[in-house]
């Protein structure tokens, strides 16, 4: 099956149809987005430590083989160097998931609050007049 093939698979059976038409309805589930939250802080860990395990073996390899006139040194210079910034870019990612779902997570807990004090309030209000 094909990328395309099966994008369009997944994005038909995220939309659930109602009547023959598709519901445009947001659910919002604070259980699965604080596990997408907590994975994303955990990948960012994992890969803030893990991602770099090679760097200083790399860095002394390069030196040594740029030392000695290889062409490959300056070379696995440059594939590190690529690396880290890929990583970075990939960590930024990672915090801004686990940041932003937080961040959700947190405003949304508080308009519901304010909500419910909103709904509660009103009903008071109906009740005592």
């Amino acid at each position: 099956m094909s990328f395309d093939e099966e994008w369009s698979l997944a994005r038909a059976n995220a939309r659930p149809a109602v009547g023959g038409f598709a519901t445009a309805d947001l659910e919002f589930n604070q259980d699965h987005i604080g596990a997408v939250g907590t994975e994303a802080f955990h990948l960012h860990g994992r890969l803030h430590t893990d991602g770099r395990h090679a760097a200083k073996a790399t860095a002394e390899a390069a030196a040594a083989l740029t030392n000695e006139g290889f062409a490959s040194g300056p070379a696995l210079h440059q594939a590190q160097s690529r690396w880290e910034s890929q990583l970075q870019t990939l960590l930024a990612a990672c915090a801004n998931i686990s940041n932003g779902l937080d961040y959700s997570l947190s405003s949304h807990a508080k308009e519901e609050h304010e909500l419910y004090a909103a709904f509660t309030a009103s009903k008071l209000d109906q009740l005592l007049t």
